[in-house]
């Protein structure tokens, strides 16, 4: 309805009284910011008092170019990280359209209009004397919406926070990626240092077998000897084979990551396995929160969906708004006149920029929500069960950010006290075949015996870079489990009751 009669000055306190008319109806309370957990349960866990969190290029804390080198091919061409920057593209661009919606519209109209009057309508032409007619307007309009409710501020702080969950959706995206590079890398090491221990263990089985069939042939074994050291060396040549197919595979992987051929990768030559000093800040139960990308993109879900119920409460408000006109308009009887020629007739449009064509108009506007067949009503109900959605998957997201650096830090626990006996045996091993080969040089046994123990102490080596592998993997897993680099700094626009401010997204090291 129109309130054209209204000053403008008197619409707050009409405002006033028409939601004070709507007493008797349900509008449901602001919603207040849910108490959300502020740490994470990590309590029982070793932590390491000077251990630091995960830098923004993390990976470079192994000291590897070639790493370097892949990481950099893969931050300028992965089709997953491509994928997710579009995301927060799209996200920015609805910020911009919902905050295009909001405060002063202008519009510019103009249209020429020439029709033909019928004989027999309500005003017969013989009173007018003519048929047709030209009608020319010209004019610019103004609306203005009042949002006085704080629906369209409380709309582009939706898609501001979706905008800010996007960008934390990113910087896990990209965290993933780069561990899954990592991973896939050290795999290709590790199996490259454990095919070179395979090819010395083949030439002892090797070596092994000669001498086996020199000794069936001179009769001082039985031919069973050489069966068993055969089925050794085909063992052996098995592994060796399986070492060879896996490294080809790995590199498949890499390069899939990367978004190239196997061919196109850079040259990787074969390295050792970096060593370790991966350990869980003494901190990590409260800084966790803002370290995790997945937990910030779950926490700004939660800030849009509160924002959300309150636009879907505004809607239950009268909205209020005012449109301007001004322009020019002229209406004259015969053909229209253009560019300065006539069609003879008796008039022509050129009355439409005199004084006397100027046209103004406004018109105050008051829009209730009567009866809306429950609309209303169930879409407060969807805000709220989103909200309650979001905050579900908040909770699920720090528990199982949670579990998740436990795993790994228990994993990495375990793995190290197995490498710390396996380097123990090895050394074991090393000394056994030392005096193997001692006593062979002296000739008190044949070379036998130092073929075997050098076969037992590469065995025990290919285990302890097994062991390594494991540890260097788990290592990667433990980075990713505590952000990666990512920090969103928190802010305190929470209302009193909240347990803990909501974060601003500030992934360290984005492109």
């Amino acid at each position: 309805m129109n309130v054209a009669s209204i000053p403008i000055a008197r619409l707050r306190p009409l405002a006033l009284v028409t939601v004070l008319s709507l007493a008797g109806c349900w509008i449901p309370s602001k919603v207040q910011h849910p108490a959300l957990r502020d740490d994470v349960p990590l309590a029982g866990l070793p932590t390491t008092a000077n251990a630091g969190w995960p830098a923004a290029e993390w990976w470079r804390v192994y000291n590897d170019p070639q790493l370097d080198q892949v990481m950099a091919l893969v931050m300028q061409q992965s089709p997953d990280l491509a994928q997710a920057r579009t995301r927060v593209k799209t996200a920015e661009q609805s910020v911009r359209v919902t905050a295009a919606q909001a405060g002063l519209s202008i519009k510019g109209n103009g249209q020429l209009t020439r029709q033909r009057m019928s004989d027999h309508g309500l005003i017969p032409p013989s009173l007018l004397g003519f048929n047709w007619y030209n009608q020319a307007d010209l004019s610019l309009q103004l609306e203005y919406d009042f949002d006085w409710w704080g629906k369209k501020r409380s709309s582009i702080e939706a898609a501001l926070d979706q905008a800010h969950a996007a960008e934390a959706e990113r910087s896990a995206a990209m965290l993933s990626i780069q561990n899954a590079v990592a991973d896939a890398y050290f795999g290709l090491l590790a199996d490259e240092n454990r095919l070179a221990l395979t090819q010395q263990a083949v030439g002892v089985q090797q070596r092994l077998e000669h001498i086996a069939e020199l000794r069936v042939r001179q009769g001082v074994d039985l031919p069973d000897t050489v069966q068993q050291v055969r089925a050794q060396l085909a063992n052996t040549q098995q592994i060796q084979a399986t070492l060879e197919g896996s490294i080809q595979l790995r590199k498949v992987v890499l390069a899939a990551l990367v978004n190239v051929s196997p061919a196109e990768l850079p040259p990787l030559q074969a390295r050792a396995l970096p060593e370790l000093e991966g350990a869980i800040p003494d901190n990590a139960h409260l800084d966790l929160i803002a370290r995790r990308p997945d937990i910030a993109a779950s926490r700004w879900q939660v800030e849009a969906a509160l924002k959300q119920t309150d636009v879907a409460r505004a809607d239950y408000f009268p909205d209020f708004s005012i449109n301007a006109m001004a322009g020019l308009s002229s209406t004259d009887q015969g053909a229209p006149h253009f560019a300065g020629v006539s069609s003879g007739s008796k008039g022509d449009l050129g009355n439409l920029f005199s004084l006397g064509s100027r046209v103004f108009g406004i018109t105050p506007a008051v829009h209730l929500p009567i009866f809306e067949g429950g609309r209303l009503k169930a879409s407060y109900g969807a805000s709220r069960a989103q909200l309650d959605a979001a905050i579900a998957d908040y909770n699920v997201t720090v528990t199982n950010a949670a579990r998740d650096v436990a795993t790994q830090a228990v994993t990495a626990q375990q793995i190290a006290a197995r490498r710390e006996k396996q380097d123990a045996q090895v050394k074991a091993d090393a000394a056994l075949l030392a005096n193997a080969q001692a006593r062979a040089t002296h000739g008190t046994k044949d070379a036998r015996e130092s073929l075997n123990a050098q076969a037992q102490w590469l065995q025990q080596r290919d285990q302890a870079i097994n062991l390594h592998a494991q540890a260097v993997s788990t290592d990667l897993a433990l980075i990713k489990a505590l952000g990666g680099g990512y920090r969103s700094d928190l802010d305190t626009k929470t209302a009193p009751s909240a347990a803990a401010p909501s974060p601003t997204s500030n992934p360290a090291g984005a492109p």
